[in-house]
């Protein structure tokens, strides 16, 4: 097996084991992160029913304009201020962070500080 892949694999074990414990409800649904070399993606989920509430990312047409030039960090914590907007628009205050097996530590963490800044509480 190489690098790359027992990295991915290693990944989704932490992952899985975030997962046991986090569970989005109606009340507190849980916001996950995507994180790939050149975009960050986040999400609400509502996992009883298992839908996306909102969404955002580096691709999103608000802010992909805006954001061309700026360090992937920046970046990162404008997708959190665009996705807690969107979410207080949606009637959406609380949230259960999941950091899907990556560190909290450089672009996650910029999106959490993001998302808290716009409004969102962890």
């Amino acid at each position: 097996m190489d690098k790359n892949k027992r990295k991915r694999l290693k990944r989704k074990k932490r992952h899985m084991r975030v997962r046991k414990k986090i569970f989005g409800t109606p009340e507190r649904p849980r916001l996950c992160v995507f994180r790939s070399l050149k975009h960050i993606y986040a999400q609400i989920i509502d996992d009883t029913v298992g839908h996306t509430l909102v969404a955002a990312s580096t691709l999103s047409p608000e802010i992909r304009d805006r954001i061309k030039g700026m360090k992937k960090t920046e970046q990162a914590k404008e997708v959190g201020k665009l996705l807690a907007k969107l979410a207080l628009e949606r009637g959406i205050e609380k949230v259960a962070f999941d950091r899907a097996g990556y560190r909290y530590h450089g672009r996650v963490r910029a999106l959490a500080e993001g998302a808290r800044e716009g409004g969102l509480k962890f």
